[in-house]
């Protein structure tokens, strides 16, 4: 079945307000010499929501954030609610991006929760899964992909699972400019759909809208995207140049 394709950006801890506005304002107007066929979401920082839910109003491009908080409010410093990405116009979220397991000690249940609230509150989150290079050279990926999906997703009812995206991004691809090859992730996008459909049913796993992210760039977009189980991408440093994003977002087409 043909599912929908989602180009997304993140923008990581890049850019001050000015500078992303200018990388948005190029955006904008090469996505106007185009018609995109993917749906197109950009992640900028936190600092950057608030001019960029003005930038974007009346065009097609999602406003996602990076992270969110479990808490709905109260003394949780240096916190993001659901409350607040909202009023901003926050319509996707990062969660358990690589990067947030890995120096900021985010776990499968940390995740859980972040995911119920935001599903709640009518956020559609995209979860992120992979595995580290250790995990895959001693061959337990399948094994560490698959917790992270039993131990979050197995929670949830069968409802709540098409509201999701999930994004696998083998942590060994992620900023170090090496990529899984097109076979490598197609077929771990396969073994996902395989472990939904084992507790929901073939049919949504089949639906499941799984990204791939990992070093994601013009080069190599097509080659991914045209893997029969991948539905678009997850973009790091490649999202922050408006002509190579452009470029990817070509390939999705």
């Amino acid at each position: 079945m043909k599912r929908p394709k989602l180009i997304a950006g993140n923008w990581k801890m890049n850019t001050t307000v000015s500078e992303g506005l200018k990388t948005l304002d190029s955006l904008l107007v090469g996505l106007s010499q185009m018609t995109p066929k993917a749906q197109v979401a950009v992640a900028p920082p936190f600092t950057h929501l608030s001019d960029f839910q003005k930038k974007l109003k009346g065009t097609s491009i999602c406003l996602a954030a990076q992270n969110v908080s479990d808490k709905l409010n109260g003394a949780y410093t240096g916190e993001v609610s659901v409350f607040m990405l909202k009023e901003l116009g926050v319509k996707k979220v990062i969660i358990a991006h690589s990067e947030r397991r890995q120096y900021y000690g985010e776990t499968n249940d940390s995740a859980l929760e972040k995911i119920k609230v935001v599903l709640k509150h009518e956020i559609y989150p995209i979860y992120c899964v992979g595995e580290s290079l250790e995990d895959r050279e001693s061959g337990h990926h399948f094994e560490v992909v698959e917790e992270q999906i039993t131990s979050v997703l197995y929670k949830l009812s069968e409802e709540k699972l098409p509201k999701i995206t999930i994004a696998y991004e083998p942590v060994w691809a992620i900023g170090t400019g090496k990529t899984a090859t097109p076979e490598q992730a197609d077929e771990m996008h396969a073994f996902i759909r395989d472990v939904i459909g084992k507790r929901f049913g073939d049919d949504l796993g089949v639906q499941m809208q799984i990204l791939y992210g990992g070093s994601v760039n013009a080069a190599n977009a097509a080659s991914l995207l045209a893997m029969p189980h991948i539905d678009g991408a997850l973009v790091g440093g490649a999202s922050l140049k408006p002509e190579e994003f452009l470029s990817i977002i070509k390939a999705a087409s």
